[in-house]
């Protein structure tokens, strides 16, 4: 199997390729390991903060202080940092912003379906860290389409449309080779290959890794030696498990709640006589929910209340064991480093593409700007430079890692990405005028989960956001729906501030600075926005099907 490249956007990265023979510069400087950090960037998916016990944040945390030791470390050892946000709550999109230091809209890559792939002849950190002497790797989940560049090595899932999956999982490596992985579950995997490219690695070059897991994203199946965690507990249900969506029309209409749309498949429910259904009936039979279905029920005379329980239950714990898996592979990756003496020149960062829901609300998945699946995990260690124990509340995005990674290895920061570096914050600078409002945009609509458009900023305290788009049932047609939250006073925004009397100033000067922000990030008009989710491009993992 080899990743497509259309002729264009071959020839684009011959040129640039030709081009890099003449550069001078900061960037062509070889420079020895020993002169600039290595860096390890640990990027798992769908890892809510409230499922990492460092956070302190939620009723999980509490109940299980302890839940990830490996990953809490980096936060004993290094900071935390409080409000760090994703830009578009999905898994392509922020990774290629991760990359980039781009918004969607800006790098190309804004929706999982039906968006295209990601344009892998743009500049990335990666590619500007290779070319400044970095011997650099990503292993494990990709899902962008289009052949990692800017990578020394590489080794990437690509069955099932790119999310892989937690059992003979399928590879790319290098781009060329496609290999079957039948004997380890893949977070075990994907350690297990991180490990031998450290050992084989050039020890005289810094390097980067770049250490992604699939783990704890959708259908949530645990490495075995997991799957007995929890047995025995009875997991704290949200407070705002039994949300209404009173005033918030868009929360009311999605479909990515534990009791309606939760499959089968994700809760490990088996037909009696699988023989009696043939492969399409087997395969909607266990999918039933994704497309809004009448609710399945369970053979044994539940109510609905205590089937909503249940599924609640096994979906919680399921999830929290594809946690716990991650957490130990990090700590592997760890010890590594301190048994070859590297971890004082390493810089270690934890993160996940976007936030996640845990049944606040009623919900799984992601999507919304919602606090849950707005803040992503970030916790980073780096030695005699991030002070140990130290908590953050500064905004950042996930706009910012290129420009802060590229800093910490003295590599120029190209003009055009259009985050910043954290670096000061890191280091406990006392930083002046630092960001007061973060951006989000949302596109993919209806699959997966129904979840309208939308963008919107929020600030230290407010959150304003405009659901423009209907496009089932008013398609082409923008429209403006807002809802305003005081994050303060209705932390779990469960209270619509937008049309009452007494916020309407607030609402005013919050939509003054959120055109303001779209003018700085040069977001797209609205009939571009409208476009970008009424488009329908091919994947390269559809084209293969």
């Amino acid at each position: 199997m080899i990743f497509p490249m259309h002729k264009e956007k071959f020839i684009l990265s011959l040129i640039g390729l030709i081009s890099c023979f003449g550069c001078s510069g900061p960037n062509k400087q070889k420079i020895k390991a020993a002169e600039r950090p290595n860096i390890v960037y640990i990027f798992s998916d769908d890892h809510a903060t409230q499922a990492i016990s460092a956070y302190k944040n939620s009723a999980l945390t509490e109940q299980f202080p302890n839940l990830t030791p490996n990953i809490d470390r980096l936060a004993e050892e290094g900071m935390i940092m409080e409000n760090t946000f994703c830009t578009n709550a999905i898994c392509g999109p922020s990774r290629a912003t991760v990359l980039t230091g781009k918004f969607s809209h800006v790098n190309g890559f804004y929706k999982n379906e039906h968006g295209g792939d990601f344009d892998n002849t743009q500049v990335t950190f990666p590619k500007l860290m290779q070319e400044a002497g970095y011997q650099t790797a990503v292993i494990g989940k990709w899902h962008l389409g289009s052949e990692p560049m800017g990578f020394d090595y590489s080794k990437v899932m690509v069955n099932r449309a790119g999310q892989g999956t937690y059992y003979n999982p399928v590879f790319v490596e290098n781009g060329k080779d496609t290999i079957f992985e039948t004997r380890n579950h893949s977070t075990k995997q994907i350690w297990e290959d991180a490990h031998k490219w450290l050992q084989q690695r050039d020890a005289e070059k810094p390097f980067l890794l770049m250490y992604q897991f699939k783990a704890p994203h959708r259908p949530w199946d645990p490495d075995p030696q997991f799957a007995d965690e929890f047995a025995n507990d009875e997991i704290v249900v949200p407070a705002t498990f039994d949300d209404q969506y009173e005033g918030r029309l868009a929360a009311g209409d999605t479909w990515q709640t534990i009791d309606r749309h939760l499959t089968r498949r994700d809760l490990k429910v088996h037909p009696e006589d699988s023989s009696a259904l043939d492969h399409k009936g087997l395969r909607d039979w266990y999918e039933h929910g994704n497309n809004n279905e009448e609710p399945w029920t369970l053979e044994d005379g539940k109510s609905e209340e205590e089937l909503r329980h249940w599924k609640y239950q096994t979906y919680i714990k399921d999830y929290l064991r594809c946690v716990k898996g991650v957490d130990h592979y990090v700590g592997e990756l760890l010890k590594y480093l301190d048994d070859h003496n590297l971890t004082e020149n390493t810089i270690v960062i934890y993160s996940s593409d976007q936030g996640f829901y845990l049944g606040e609300h009623g919900w799984f998945d992601k999507r919304f700007m919602y606090e849950e699946s707005l803040r992503m995990p970030f916790l980073i260690r780096y030695p005699g430079h991030i002070a140990p124990k130290s908590v953050s509340q500064k905004m950042s995005m996930n706009v910012d890692v290129a420009p802060t990674l590229l800093d910490y290895a003295q590599v120029s920061v190209p003009e055009e990405m259009q985050g910043v570096s954290i670096r000061p914050v890191l280091e406990g600078e006392q930083v002046k005028d630092w960001r007061d409002a973060v951006y989000y945009h949302y596109y993919e609509f209806p699959r997966w989960h129904h979840v309208r458009p939308h963008f919107g900023i929020r600030t230290e305290r407010y959150k304003l956001i405009n659901f423009y788009y209907d496009p089932e049932n008013k398609p082409g047609q923008w429209e403006d729906r807002w809802e305003l939250f005081d994050l303060k006073n209705d932390p779990d925004e469960l209270n619509n501030l937008y049309g009452k009397a007494e916020y309407e100033e607030l609402f005013i000067n919050l939509k003054a600075r959120l055109f303001e922000l779209q003018k700085t990030y040069q977001e797209d008009s609205p009939e571009e926005m409208i476009h970008k989710t009424d488009v329908h491009i091919k994947r390269f993992y559809e084209k293969q099907s």
